[in-house]
């Protein structure tokens, strides 16, 4: 038998350059629109070739399992929703089929890594009373950085505040007045912070244990910064949050299908329902123009409900 082909390693330009004249030659009979999707769907792939390329033992090879691993990053670095996940490794597949036609590949690695089916039901998780105590004591408090992590989780958990509000936050965005403490906040979509939601005081508590260790940070400082060596003071992004909120999921023991970063921010819906809260302040809260169904929903499940003789 003759040996198998070595397998195909690309370095970022040679996968720049194969990616436009896939896009130009290849889709040359697509319509416009379509070939503008493949080339904004394959960016993420590009990135993702790009980070492992500086790396030689992580090098994305053109393999089944490499493309096996793409997948589970798409799912659980970037969470992208099932239908999401189809339509990037369809993307690949056919810049596969390209290559074999090319000659750079033998065959399609990525021809047996199937999709995601399209879910039939609703299937975003929340965590129970129980989950988030445990996720809370999952994140350490003697350091600075479990100290803003703890930060983090209260202001999604018991907030419902999202990831970008959080990572697009400033210190002075924190409002503290006499009717209690409020975040000015810029959410998905929006061009400035047009939006003061008001913190409990399970949310308020971490963020000023956090904020005093920063205590003479400028209004304009970002409110949650990394305090890694190289990076120490730089603003975090979306990514970040989702990687060290992952992180403390798992050290729960509370990551699983359905369970994700912007889970927690549902559950402070759940946890205001449960309380008591009426249904339009809940919504009012979430900035969500749908919350009422999906909420009293939940609530009918059972999901999350309030311990008996919590103060």
């Amino acid at each position: 038998m003759p040996d198998a082909p070595p397998p195909l390693r690309l370095t970022v330009a040679q996968l720049d350059a194969r990616l436009a004249t896939f896009v130009s030659e290849y889709l040359k009979d697509k319509s416009p629109e379509t070939r503008g999707t493949y080339r904004r769907t394959l960016n993420e792939f590009e990135r993702y070739h790009a980070a492992r390329a500086a790396r030689p033992s992580s090098r994305f090879r053109f393999v089944e399992t490499d493309v096996e691993a793409y997948k589970t990053y798409l799912m659980e670095e970037r969470e992208l929703s099932q239908v999401s996940v189809s339509t990037y490794l369809t993307a690949l597949r056919r810049l596969c089929d390209y290559l074999v036609a090319r000659g750079d590949l033998a065959e399609n690695p990525a021809r047996a890594v199937k999709g995601n089916r399209r879910p039939q039901s609703h299937t975003r998780g929340v965590l129970t009373a129980a989950e988030v105590e445990a996720l809370v004591e999952a994140i350490p408090q003697t350091t600075g950085i479990g100290r803003r992590d703890r930060a983090l989780v209260a202001l999604m958990v018991f907030g419902g505040l999202s990831e970008v509000e959080l990572v697009r936050a400033d210190v002075g965005d924190v409002d503290r007045t006499l009717m209690g403490t409020f975040l000015r906040v810029q959410g998905k979509g929006r061009q400035s912070k047009d939006e003061s939601v008001p913190l409990d005081p399970a949310a308020v508590d971490p963020l000023e244990i956090y904020l005093m260790e920063r205590e003479g940070a400028s209004p304009s400082a970002p409110l949650f910064v990394s305090h890694g060596h190289r990076s120490a003071g730089t603003r975090l992004n979306t990514r970040s949050v989702r990687g060290r909120i992952n992180t403390h999921l798992r050290a729960a023991k509370l990551k699983r299908r359905g369970i994700s970063p912007h889970s927690l921010t549902h559950t402070a819906a759940l946890i205001w329902l449960t309380s008591g809260m009426p249904v339009e302040e809940v919504r009012r809260r979430m900035r969500h123009g749908t919350l009422e169904t999906t909420m009293i929903s939940f609530k009918k499940q059972g999901l999350l409900k309030a311990d008996a003789g919590d103060e």
